[in-house]
Order: C-alpha cells, then structure tokens, then sequence
C-alpha cells in the first residue's frame, strides 16, 4: 500500500511541476497543503488501481453477437467491457476524441475497416507472445497493431428447389439468372470487399463485366441486408443471392415459427468459389488496442481472452462464425454448409482494390 502511495506521489509531483516552477514553495508545501497533497496522491492510486477492473471497447459488431463473448470475459477475470456500439463512424470518433479517447479496444468488421484503423494511427503495437502463436500470420498485422478473431465466409443463398451441387462467384452474371438475383448495396463493406477480390483476381475490366452482369440479373435493387435475401427467395422475388454464412447459422436455429427459421428454412446454403482459384471469400472480424489506451494492460488480457479456446468456441457456436484457432469444433449447421476451401489471396492485397471496387459500383450505377 506504501509502495503505491509513494508511486501516486511521484507521479502527482510530475504533473504539477510545471505550475509549481516560480511559486512559493513554503507555502506550496505547508502542513495543510502536504496533507491535501496527499488525498490527492491516494485518490489517484485508487484510480490506478481501479483501472484494471474496467476497459471501454469501441465496436461496430452488434451488441447481440459480443454479450456472450464480454460476460464470459469479466466472469473469467473479474474485468467488466464498457461497451460503445457503433454502426458507423467508429475511426471518426476516435480520431475526434484525440488523445483523449477513453477507447482501449477497436473492434471492427472487414480487413477494410482494421487497414483504416491502423493507417491512421488508432492502434498501438504490442507484443503478445499468446496471440502470435495462435493466430496465423496472415490473420493479424506484422507490427501486431490488429488481429482477426473469427472468419466469415460470402455465400449463396439459394431457392431449395434449384438443383445446385456448385456455383462460381461468376456464374451471378450468367443471363440465366436474369430478374433472380438479390443482394444488398454494391457500397456495403462486405459486397466491397468481394468486389475487391474480384479485381484481384480478374483485373478491372473483367470485374465490371462480371459486375454489370449481377446488376441486369437483380430482381430488385442493390440494398437491404444480408437476412433479406432469404427473406426475398421466401417471398419469391428472387432465387438466389449472396451473404454472410453466419446469417443462415443464426436463421436456421431460430425458434420455429418465427420469421427468422421461416427465412432459414426456404434456403440452401452453398460456397461458393472463385473460378481462378476455386477458393471461398472469406474476411475477417478483428481488434486491436486503442492508440491511447487508458488501460492498455486490461485491453490485451481481452485479446488474449478472445483468441483461447473457451472464446472461440463461442464465436463458433453462438455467432456461428469460423473460429481463427485450430481445433475448435465448428457449429454443426455451419458445418453442414460443406467444407470451406478459403481463398488464398492475401487480405492486405484485396485491401488495396476497395477504392476501385467503391469507383467501380458508382460508375455502373450497381445501387440504382
């Protein structure tokens, strides 16, 4: 306790002294104010102190989807997560708040969002031998600013009735399925990001072919969300579309009855590949710790916690997401979906194409 007291001290000492230089240090240091001194000094061990029983996460994840994975966290180690939930606007804010930002953790979906993130300096490098050597390389940074903690794979959705064994990310343009195709806004990150791969692997020109092909397929315009396309195949508006594997784990365990497992059952779920590679898009939900951290060691023991065995078997049972860790069990109606083959392209290199994909749904009118 003493020890603690004097490290409050030195550190209250250190912060006045700039105003302390030319003052009258007899009175500064008076029986009265050394006394004051010192409540100042135990009121800020006492914050210290507090700080590692708290740390405030900033996420664009839905709040549904991290309550499991944050009460499993403070159950474990006594560590309560102030969440922030933001839709949009997340680098934004921070970067507002500055070097104030009471942020100790960035979650965000999309490779996209995590290279935003680190580019403008939000994240903070650590050195966590625990996340290197369970998360593989190509799924966290090289200077450990982020890392992914869970995959999510861009599926088909399809009508029970078609005959389907396979399908390309190609064949959405193939005239046959004219007026049978939903999907959401081109713009959307997750679309994006396909779109980016494709110009990765096919180049510009070949992309907005590919592109122009979807958009005289759809059967309604580019926008809603991912659920909606089952919902659209159940109506009979469309027979097919993309969206996130997840999304069909969450609808077809729905309560029967409801309009989510109605959504779910009217559906088939294939992967599909890249012709070139034969490989699945896949990307990522990922994290890392706030630039200016007020409790940098609470934000890497949430880290570490989310990369053990007993977090990602939640990611994989309760958000029906692909666990990053070897050998944790998948979900048994996302394994029934097939195995995933993912696509090798390096998620840096995708990345790099997201302004030409975003350029690319404007100039065709992808979302008119």
């Amino acid at each position: 306790m003493l020890q603690r007291f004097y490290l409050c001290v030195d550190r209250l000492i250190k912060r006045l002294t700039p105003h302390l230089i030319g003052a009258n240090l007899t009175r500064c240091f008076s029986p009265t104010r050394l006394v004051a001194g010192a409540a100042v000094a135990l009121t800020l061990c006492a914050g210290v102190q507090a700080q590692t029983q708290s740390i405030n996460l900033y996420t664009t994840r839905e709040p549904g989807l991290m309550k499991p994975l944050l009460e499993a966290f403070t159950a474990q180690t006594g560590i309560k997560v102030a969440t922030v939930f933001l839709k949009d606007g997340l680098l934004e804010r921070v970067k507002a708040e500055g070097v104030s930002s009471p942020a100790d953790v960035l979650m965000v979906v999309d490779i996209g969002n995590l290279l935003d993130l680190s580019e403008s300096k939000l994240f903070q490098a650590i050195d966590s031998n625990v996340l290197s050597a369970a998360i593989p390389a190509p799924l966290r940074s090289n200077d450990g600013s982020w890392f992914a903690f869970s995959l999510r794979d861009r599926v088909l959705y399809a009508d029970k009735s078609l005959q389907l064994k396979s399908f390309h990310y190609e064949d959405l343009a193939n005239p046959a399925y004219k007026g049978k195709v939903c999907i959401r806004s081109g713009q959307h990150p997750y679309n994006n990001a396909l779109i980016a791969s494709m110009i990765a692997h096919r180049g510009i020109e070949q992309t907005e072919q590919w592109l122009r092909g979807i958009k005289a397929n759809l059967a309604r315009k580019a926008a809603g969300g991912d659920r909606d396309v089952a919902r659209d195949i159940l109506g009979g508006i469309c027979d097919l579309g993309l969206a996130n594997a997840y999304y069909a784990g969450q609808m077809k365990t729905a309560a029967a009855g409801t309009e989510a497992r109605k959504w779910g059952d009217a559906i088939q779920v294939i992967r599909p590949t890249f012709a070139q590679t034969g490989g699945t898009f896949v990307n990522i939900s990922g994290a890392g710790v706030a630039a200016h951290a007020p409790n940098k060691a609470g934000a890497i023991a949430f880290l570490e916690y989310l990369i053990s065995q007993p977090a990602q078997n939640l990611y994989a049972r309760v958000n029906f997401e692909y666990p990053v860790r070897q050998g944790v069990a998948l979900d048994p109606t996302v394994e029934s979906f097939g195995l995933l083959t993912a696509d090798l392209t390096p998620l840096t290199e995708i990345a790099k194409h997201r302004k030409e994909a975003s350029l690319l749904v404007d100039r065709i009118g992808f979302d008119r």
